[in-house]
């Protein structure tokens, strides 16, 4: 079984953290959120790791071979956004048995033990969620999906895909997608994987829903910051504390990071190389190579080498005076 991630947008709305980097790299709890994903991927032993790149896709390429340079690795590019199977079709001379496509937008825990048995064309991953009009929903019937219905202007299911997807065939799917393509089937302009499921239901393919308990979306700083807290939490890391230094856990330090006379945490990952002096860090990512000096923070996503120096302040406060800095 290979493994597909189209990997090739934007991520705008974890700006401005995508400016510079491209949003499978953007860290979480300690490490990119795209190693989170693959954690829970490479316990299958898959055949290849594929990657649909765009934006950015030089430096998803440089980290996976770094990360994982006994891996077979593959590498397409989808020059322009034009929808999700626009990038899959894009595959086409790698994958040719079964595979398990995967957008990397959140975290999840899904049980992937049965796949190479399955008695179905295919499995649409589900979660139970109570408002699903940002996303494609399943309607089934007799244990078989009939209907995928994508961002649904009315709620006609509570059953949302969370962008993952196997198919015992993926030959099927190029197919599928051939005939969206020369149709132009299209969702407010743009090629989806429902669209191309939905073609291949008509046309007598079976595909059935696993529902997962956990899926921690990553698509925007709020998102993040609640996966980090996911996270730490589910797994608490054990970091060494720091003379002179306070700790408090759940968090994440990076052993290579500094920390001088601060307070880190609850929910604070720090990264590699960061420096953080004189300052207070809570629910917060402070990424590789930061330096935070003087400051209070929460709630933050402090980039790569970015630097934050506090100010002292010189004050003069009457009596029952309210000044917030």
């Amino acid at each position: 079984m290979d493994v597909i991630f189209p990997v090739a947008g934007l991520g705008t709305r974890l700006r401005p953290q995508t400016w510079s980097k491209p949003k499978p790299l953007v860290s979480v709890a300690g490490k990119p959120m795209f190693e989170h994903v693959l954690d829970r991927i490479m316990p299958l032993n898959p055949g290849k790791l594929v990657f649909i790149t765009g934006y950015l896709g030089d430096q998803i390429e440089a980290w996976a071979r770094a990360t994982y340079p006994d891996v077979e690795l593959a590498f397409v590019v989808q020059p322009e956004m034009l929808g999700q199977t626009d990038a899959i079709i894009r595959t086409r001379d790698i994958c040719d048995d079964s595979a398990l496509i995967l957008f990397p937008d959140a975290l999840f825990e899904a049980d992937f033990s049965g796949l190479a048995e399955l008695d179905a064309d295919g499995v649409i991953f589900t979660k139970e969620v109570e408002d699903p009009s940002a996303l494609g929903v399943t309607l089934v019937e007799n244990g078989l999906v009939t209907k995928l219905i994508e961002k649904p202007a009315t709620p006609v299911s509570t059953q949302a895909t969370v962008g993952i997807y196997y198919f015992s065939a993926i030959a099927d799917l190029y197919s599928a997608i051939d005939e969206q393509i020369r149709c132009q089937l299209r969702t407010r302009g743009e090629y989806f994987i429902a669209d191309a499921i939905q073609l291949m239901i008509d046309g007598g393919k079976r595909f059935i829903t696993s529902n997962i308990d956990i899926w921690e979306d990553c698509g925007n700083i709020d998102a993040l910051l609640k996966t980090n807290r996911y996270l730490l939490s589910a797994d608490p890391p054990s970091p060494a504390q720091r003379a002179g230094s306070v700790i408090i856990p759940p968090s994440f330090v990076n052993r290579t990071a500094r920390i001088e006379n601060a307070i880190i945490g609850p929910h604070a990952s720090i990264g590699a190389e960061a420096f953080v002096r004189d300052s207070v860090v809570r629910d917060s990512v402070v990424e590789d190579g930061a330096s935070l000096d003087g400051v209070v923070i929460e709630h933050s996503v402090i980039g790569s080498r970015a630097v934050i120096d506090g100010r002292p302040h010189q004050l003069n406060v009457a009596d029952q005076t309210k000044v917030l800095l």
